[in-house]
């Protein structure tokens, strides 16, 4: 939930913040952004405030009249009277500096309504939202607290949904933000595009935060949905942004955006009706979205320049050959081992390297897979994975099946998606059967 805790509404209330989930989590980057431009970053949390005001007032009001004809307008209104009251209760506090050129005027009742205005005008609200992307990924902050603080400001995330991408725990997380704001509040950063030579570093890890928001919204680790469209969309919309700004057009922005379109074209086959994770070896390809396949394919080309290839190039083309091959038993496993392999030397984690070995797994069987268990590094960590032991599940099935089982129930100890134990539940039921 953006902001506050389910217990602080009504029955009704949540029936209209289920139906308004995705615009409240699409809107409120869009008003932090701006209302720290009003408030400077060092009152971030002043602007979460605020937003969370607006997200409070909306679900209270529209439980009683109903969603306004248009949501998103209703929204911005009620932020920028929120941040008139803001302004006027801070007005003779030490806590907001008015001596900046834009802010002067705020401090007249006679002028601060029209300046308001102006800061929130429509054609900047885009580049405020850029520049407060770029704001959260100061290089003086370390990285994964960049990431942090753009799903806490700009994507709605909750400490809870940001522990578990991270695999942390809340405290963890709490103290990260509360450090990173900090250090915003006493330098008071401004938001803006950074120079030419800062660019790709600063866009790699806004790439970085938005794909990890992206991977909440493809396979929830936080809630009773596989699948959070809401999620989707709003990286989608954060990556489109980048995509279409002259300031950053680099190869790994048009790549991760084609990934993301590849991705989100299969995400019709990936669950049943019923809520039944299906794999892709199953899934009714003639559910696929063709369009955004082909916005996907497009991005790739578009991606196609530069000196270097990202792990979004690659992962890109691992998705685009699932995508386009028209049968499961056609895929070209080959290939795509070539592109892991390619993808490990770029980016050698250790859930690339258990990617890689499921495609090992399809092309040459269990016991080549098993030797390449034992020549890895990454066992510690993946001890750790659900689907490590997933895996290990699989390819004890034909030779032993209590370790098959044993293994399937501790890839069931270790996902919190249901969709995924239920799944994870069959197999143990087909190893006992064997």
């Amino acid at each position: 939930m953006l902001y506050t805790t389910v217990s602080r509404l009504t029955t009704d209330q949540l029936h209209i913040h289920t139906i308004s989930d995705h615009l409240f989590r699409h809107e409120a980057g869009k008003m932090v952004a701006v209302l720290t431009k009003v408030f400077g970053t060092e009152n971030l949390e002043l602007s979460e405030d605020v937003v969370q005001e607006v997200f409070l007032t909306a679900v209270q009001v529209w439980a009683l009249k109903g969603l306004p004809e248009n949501p998103s307008a209703w929204l911005m209104h009620a932020a920028k009277n929120k941040a008139i009251d803001a302004i006027r209760r801070n007005k003779f506090s030490s806590r907001m500096d008015f001596s900046a050129t834009d802010r002067k005027l705020l401090q007249s009742e006679y002028t601060m309504a029209t300046q308001i205005e102006k800061l929130w005008q429509e054609d900047e609200i885009r580049d405020d939202l850029l520049r407060m992307m770029f704001a959260c990924c100061h290089p003086e902050v370390a990285v994964e607290s960049q990431i942090t603080l753009i799903m806490k400001t700009l994507c709605g995330f909750s400490t809870h949904e940001i522990a578990k991408a991270f695999l942390t725990s809340h405290d963890t997380i709490s103290k990260r933000l509360y450090r990173t704001k900090a250090f915003y509040r006493e330098r008071k950063i401004k938001p803006e595009f950074p120079a030419a030579d800062q660019l790709k570093g600063r866009t790699d890890a806004v790439l970085k935060a938005i794909y990890l928001l992206f991977n909440e919204g493809y396979n929830s680790t936080v809630s009773d949905q596989l699948i959070r469209k809401d999620l989707l969309g709003q990286a989608m919309y954060l990556c489109k942004l980048l995509c279409d700004t002259p300031h950053t057009q680099l190869p790994e922005v048009y790549a991760a955006m084609a990934l993301m379109c590849l991705h989100a074209a299969r995400i019709n086959s990936r669950v049943s009706p019923e809520g039944e994770l299906i794999l892709l070896a199953h899934q009714d390809r003639a559910t696929w979205d063709r369009e955004l396949i082909r916005e996907g394919n497009a991005y790739l080309n578009k991606a196609a320049f530069g000196e270097s290839i990202s792990s979004y190039h690659i992962e890109a083309a691992i998705a685009y050959e699932h995508c386009t091959t028209i049968d499961f038993n056609d895929t070209n496993w080959q290939r795509i081992l070539a592109y892991y392999d390619l993808l490990v030397q770029v980016t050698p984690t250790a859930m690339v390297a258990l990617n890689r070995l499921a495609v090992i797994f399809k092309l040459k069987g269990p016991g080549a897979t098993f030797e390449e268990i034992a020549q890895s590094g990454f066992t510690k960590e993946w001890e750790k994975l659900y689907l490590y032991h997933s895996l290990l599940g699989e390819l004890y099935l034909a030779t032993d099946t209590a370790q098959a089982v044993t293994h399937l129930q501790k890839a069931i100890s270790l996902t919190n998606s249901e969709a995924e134990k239920n799944l994870l539940r069959k197999k143990v039921a087909h190893a006992q059967q064997v």
